[in-house]
């Protein structure tokens, strides 16, 4: 992708050397005379947590949904592996491997851990039982991909509404990787989430990209999870890219700068 930026900082070296797992370039998207999005580019490389940051309003949310196939985009590419991608639904992003863990997490409190993770793709019986829900192999499952998460001690029975902000997240991330995703997409996993339930949520997000997966993260918590917890920021703003850093050689004040477009100096208090 091309760097809109003279100063911006370059990307790591070993990117260079992978295929994206998912590249889009130019991507338009308007609502009538509103152009949510100006040409917006993004690789999601295997192994590598990239945050998508902006202001609000900036098109990071729009270029989001286009990756999810919630919203169909004008004009671009959209490489899945490097093939034109034909995602135009939610459940077309699923079946190519693409996941999303939003902010609200769609999870039914009612329900507990194992019912959440398969809700909507339960393993049933035949037909001629009546395709009864196959609890027991469902609870093997899940505890499979907890164990995986280090998360075995989460009960699979109590309702996830009774449960903390963090073990809620938890159950989210958990249902993202049930089915093996290649890539998966999380919608501001740290907001209202103790500094612990941060951190551990954090670590799990960078154990998906130790396994291999792409991992693309929207957040406003800049200075914290942005930074410390991500390999690559993409800034945009006004529907386009802006910048783009390796997390570990920029601060939260030049992310911000980038964001609001401003002066470096006036904004080092942000």
């Amino acid at each position: 992708m091309s760097e809109p930026m003279a100063a911006v900082a370059g990307r790591p070296n070993e990117a260079a050397s992978q295929a994206p797992l998912i590249s889009m370039r130019d991507i338009r998207k308007s609502y009538g005379s509103v152009h949510a999005l100006r040409g917006a580019s993004l690789d999601v490389l295997p192994g590598e947590v990239v945050a998508l940051v902006g202001d609000n309003g900036a098109g990071k949310s729009t270029l989001v949904k286009v990756m999810a196939g919630v919203i169909g985009f004008d004009s671009g590419d959209y490489l899945l592996e490097g093939q034109p991608a034909k995602i135009r639904t939610p459940a077309d992003a699923t079946a190519l491997g693409i996941q999303t863990v939003y902010q609200d997490l769609s999870l039914c409190n009612n329900l507990d851990a194992v019912q959440n993770l398969f809700l909507g793709r339960e393993l049933t019986g035949p037909r001629w039982f009546g395709r009864r829900v196959r609890r027991a192999e469902c609870e093997v499952r899940a505890r499979e991909v907890l164990a995986r998460m280090r998360l075995g001690s989460l009960s699979l029975t109590r309702p996830v509404g009774a449960m903390s902000g963090g073990q809620r997240q938890n159950i989210a991330i958990a249902r993202s990787i049930l089915w093996t995703p290649k890539v998966v997409i999380f919608d501001e996993p740290t907001a209202a989430l103790s500094h612990s339930a941060a951190a551990q949520v954090a670590a799990l997000i960078r154990s998906l990209a130790d396994d291999g997966l792409g991992v693309v993260v929207v957040s406003h918590d800049i200075h914290h999870f942005v930074v410390n917890s991500t390999d690559r920021i993409e800034v945009m703003r006004l529907g386009g890219n802006v910048a783009s850093f390796r997390s570990k050689d920029v601060t939260g004040e030049q992310v911000v700068n980038a964001m609001v477009g401003g002066n470096e100096g006036a904004n080092l208090a942000v």
